[in-house]
């Protein structure tokens, strides 16, 4: 059982809206990745980010948890598990290039079995 600490001082994301892709690339080991969308505001524009992989899951009643292998967390609320604007062409960009490599999870799966803690 590897134990890893969490710095508390790495980024907080609270995104819009999320999906989880995995990642199997040839040759590679398999990644799951959070693709998280920030709908636009009056000052700035719609944008996206995706984490550098997931490592700890924490489900909460309203939320599940995802810290990556940089440290940063990512704060999802469940009810907002999709594709919007913000971050479909990310995704299509990645199955453009990636094909069936790159797969969007059901919305009913068990995260916290993503990872070996």
């Amino acid at each position: 059982m590897k134990i890893r600490a969490i710095k508390m001082s790495e980024p907080i994301f609270r995104p819009d809206n999320w999906v989880v892709l995995k990642v199997a690339l040839p040759d590679e080991p398999v990644l799951y990745k959070v693709l998280a969308g920030w709908s636009a505001t009056y000052t700035g524009g719609s944008s996206w980010r995706m984490n550098s992989g997931i490592s700890i899951v924490f489900e909460r009643e309203e939320t599940v948890d995802f810290y990556g292998h940089s440290g940063s967390l990512y704060v999802c609320d469940k009810s907002q598990y999709r594709l919007r604007m913000n971050n479909i062409g990310t995704y299509n960009q990645l199955k453009k290039q990636y094909g069936d490599a790159v797969e969007m999870m059901p919305e009913d799966t068990d995260w916290k079995k993503l990872v070996n803690l």
